[in-house]
C-alpha cells in the first residue's frame, strides 16, 4: 500500500489536490481518446486489412467498444479497494496500468507482421485501458471533491474534469502534427505510433505528482470511525440500486452518447463519408476543446450558485434539440460546418461534465462513494462505447436519422434519471428531518 510520507512537507489545499488529480487524469484521457481517434483513422487498415473498408472500421470500433465493456469491471475492482484501503493508492495503480497499456499499443506489430495475433493483442491492450479508466475517474473526482468545502464542490470537482478536454486536445494535437507533417503512407507505416509512445512521458510526470498527495479527509474519517465496508459493491447494490441506475441514465445522456457521437463517429463521418481533409478535422477537434476547457470550470462554479439539477436539465434539453440539426449542418459538406456541428454538441456536453463530480459524490455515503459513482458512470459506458459501432453500421442503410433518434432517446432517459434522483433525495431528506424532529 502506498504511504503518504512523500507528501508530509507539502501543504495540502483543495486547489493543490484538484490540480494533482487533473494532471494524472490528463494522461488517462489522452490515452483513452487517442485510441478512439486512431481507431477511426487507421486501425481498420492496419489490424483488420482482410475486411472491406467499412467492415474494417466496424471491427476497429469493435475493439474500441471492448474498452467500454471493461470499464464497469474496473469500476468494481478499484471502487472496492478505493472504499477499503483508500483513494490515493488506486489512483497510482490506475495511472500505471493505463500508461503501460498505451505504450504497449505503440509497439504492437500489425496484421501484416504477425497475423491474427495483432488484433488480439490490440484488443487486450484496449481491455486494460478500460479497466484502468473505469477505476480512475471515480477516485480522481473524489480526491478533489472530498477535499473541498461544501459550497465549492462544484468548482474544485470541475478542475479535475478539465483533464478530459486537455487530454483530448493533446491527443488530437499530436495526431494532427503527425498527420500533417508526414505523408499518408509514412503515417500509416509508423507515424501513428508516436502519440502512443509519447504517453510514457506523461506517465512518469503524473506518477510523480500523485505520489505527493495525501489521502482524503473523508476517507480518513471513515477509517477512524471504523465504517469501512467489507464488500462495498454488494452493499451499494443492496442499499442504493436506484442511485446506481439513475446515475447511469444521467451519464448516458450527458456524456457517453453525445461524446462518442461527436468526437469519434463525426470524425469518421467527416473524413470517410464526406471526404474532408483529415488534418483540418483534427485541428477543429483540438481548437474546439481548447476553447471549451474553461467552460467546464465555469459550469462547476455556476452549479455551486444555482444548483446542479438546473444545469443538467438545460443540457439535456439542448442536446435533444440539436440532435437532428447537427447532421443537417454537417451535411453542408465543408470543414467550417463540421466544426460548427461539433461545437453545438460539445458545449452542453462539457457543461454537464463539469457538474458531474459534485453531483454524483453527494448522492452516495462516504464509505461507498468510490464504488457507487464508479458503477453508475462506468455501466453507462457500455452503451456509450457501442455508439460508433451502431452509427457506422446503420449509416449505409438508413443515413444519420437513427443516430439522432438515439441521442434524443438518451437525453429523455437522462432527464428521467435526474427527476428520479431528485425525488429520491427529497424522500431521504424528509426522512432525516423526521428523525431529527422525533
Amino acid at each position: 500500500m502506498m504511504t503518504d510520507s512523500s507528501a508530509k512537507d507539502t501543504p495540502v489545499t483543495p486547489a493543490r489536490v484538484s490540480t494533482a488529480s487533473m494532471v494524472g487524469t490528463i494522461m488517462e484521457w489522452y490515452d483513452f481518446f487517442l485510441y478512439g481517434f486512431t481507431a477511426a483513422l487507421v486501425f481498420g487498415q492496419l489490424f483488420f486489412p482482410s475486411y472491406s473498408a467499412v467492415a474494417g472500421t466496424l471491427a476497429s470500433f469493435g475493439t474500441l467498444a471492448v474498452g467500454f465493456i471493461a470499464r464497469p469491471l474496473g469500476g468494481v475492482i478499484f471502487g472496492h479497494f478505493g472504499d477499503r484501503i483508500g483513494r490515493k493508492t488506486m489512483l497510482i495503480t490506475t495511472l500505471t496500468l493505463m500508461g503501460g497499456a498505451t505504450f504497449a499499443i505503440g509497439l504492437l506489430p500489425t496484421y501484416s507482421s504477425i497475423g491474427i495475433w495483432s488484433p488480439i493483442l490490440l484488443t487486450l491492450c484496449r481491455f486494460l485501458q478500460g479497466i484502468a479508466l473505469g477505476g480512475e475517474w471515480g477516485g480522481a473526482v473524489l480526491m478533489a471533491v472530498e477535499y473541498s468545502p461544501p459550497d465549492r464542490r462544484g468548482f474544485y470537482g470541475s478542475i479535475v474534469q478539465m483533464g478530459a478536454t486537455i487530454g483530448l486536445s493533446a491527443a488530437t494535437a499530436v495526431l494532427f502534427a503527425a498527420s500533417y507533417l508526414l505523408s499518408k503512407e509514412t503515417f500509416l507505416a509508423w507515424g501513428w505510433r508516436i502519440p502512443f509512445l509519447l504517453s510514457i512521458v506523461m506517465l512518469v510526470s503524473g506518477l510523480y505528482i500523485r505520489m505527493k498527495v495525501t489521502e482524503t479527509p473523508a476517507f480518513r474519517k471513515v477509517q477512524a470511525a471504523g465504517k469501512i465496508v467489507k464488500f462495498p459493491v454488494v452493499e451499494v447494490f443492496q442499499k442504493h440500486p436506484g442511485a446506481v441506475m439513475y446515475t447511469a441514465f444521467i451519464y448516458l445522456g450527458a456524456i457517453t452518447v453525445p461524446f462518442y457521437t461527436v468526437w469519434v463517429f463525426l470524425t469518421y463521418y467527416a473524413t470517410s463519408v464526406l471526404k474532408l481533409d483529415r488534418s483540418m478535422i483534427l485541428l477543429g477537434v483540438f481548437l474546439i476543446n481548447v476553447a471549451l476547457t474553461l467552460l467546464i470550470v465555469g459550469a462547476g462554479a455556476l452549479s455551486d450558485r444555482i444548483g446542479r439539477k438546473k444545469m443538467f436539465a438545460t443540457g439535456f434539453l439542448f442536446l435533444a434539440a440539436i440532435a437532428f440539426p447537427m447532421f443537417t449542418i454537417a451535411n453542408l459538406g465543408t470543414v467550417a460546418w463540421i466544426w460548427l456541428s461539433m461545437l453545438l454538441m460539445a458545449a452542453p456536453l462539457w457543461v454537464m461534465w463539469g457538474v458531474l463530480p459534485a453531483y454524483f459524490t453527494e448522492i452516495f455515503p462516504e464509505q461507498l462513494r468510490y464504488t457507487g459513482i464508479s458503477l453508475g458512470s462506468q455501466i453507462a459506458t457500455i452503451v456509450g462505447g457501442l455508439v460508433p459501432l451502431f452509427a457506422t453500421a446503420v449509416l449505409p442503410l438508413y443515413g444519420t436519422w437513427p443516430i439522432s433518434v438515439l441521442i434524443v432517446a438518451m437525453e429523455v432517459l437522462g432527464i428521467g434519471g435526474l427527476i428520479a434522483l431528485d425525488r429520491r433525495q427529497s424522500r431521504a431528506n424528509g426522512a432525516t428531518a423526521g428523525a431529527n424532529a422525533a
